[in-house]
């Protein structure tokens, strides 16, 4: 993540200026820009969304979004993944999805980049998990690793192919193992 200068801004005032490429979060009065994503990652990110999806969209129980903005608790921020179940997803007046999203995801996902920090990334999930967010995932695919973050649990560390991935209830017709997750990134 590259740190801009501390600058007294307001998350108001922040939301006003232009979007970055990657994107850039406010949390705790600072603006941090994310890393570009890299193969590893765009892969892994992809794959989760559309495997969310493929279990939940067509029975209108949730949507996975790739890099949604979503405002709440005072931070702004852009999770890898965000879940939302679909009775929370914003709807614009002609009953599309909405264009911002002033509420936390029920499940937030990120995923390591190289250049990022563990400990702010951490902070981005339990940020969530705060706010009312059913589940987070931290996952490393350097070490091929996921840590889970239940709400007001210990977190969970997974490094076996066989581990299989807790979800929240919402997408509980999801079922993945770390091996099939990391299965993804081979060619």
């Amino acid at each position: 993540m590259i740190k801009t200068p501390t600058c007294s801004i307001s998350l108001e005032e922040f939301l006003q200026l232009p979007e970055t490429k990657p994107a850039s979060e406010y949390v705790d009065g600072e603006i941090i820009q994310k890393p570009m994503p890299q193969g590893k990652h765009s892969r892994l990110q992809l794959q989760l969304a559309n495997a969310v999806n493929h279990v939940t969209e067509s029975t209108k129980i949730a949507l996975a979004f790739p890099e949604l903005r979503c405002t709440f608790g005072g931070c702004s921020t852009v999770p890898d993944v965000a879940v939302f179940a679909w009775k929370r997803i914003p709807i614009d007046e002609k009953g599309n999805i909405g264009n911002v999203f002033n509420t936390y995801p029920d499940w937030t996902i990120e995923i390591l980049s190289p250049e990022q920090s563990t400990t702010k990334v951490t902070k981005n999930i339990l940020h969530c998990l705060n706010h009312g967010s059913r589940l987070g995932w931290l996952i490393d695919p350097e070490e091929y690793s996921v840590l889970v973050y239940p709400p007001q649990q210990q977190p969970i560390y997974l490094e076996n192919e066989e581990d299989i991935l807790p979800v929240p209830d919402l997408v509980r017709d999801l079922h993945l193992t770390l091996g099939q997750l990391f299965g993804w990134l081979k060619l």
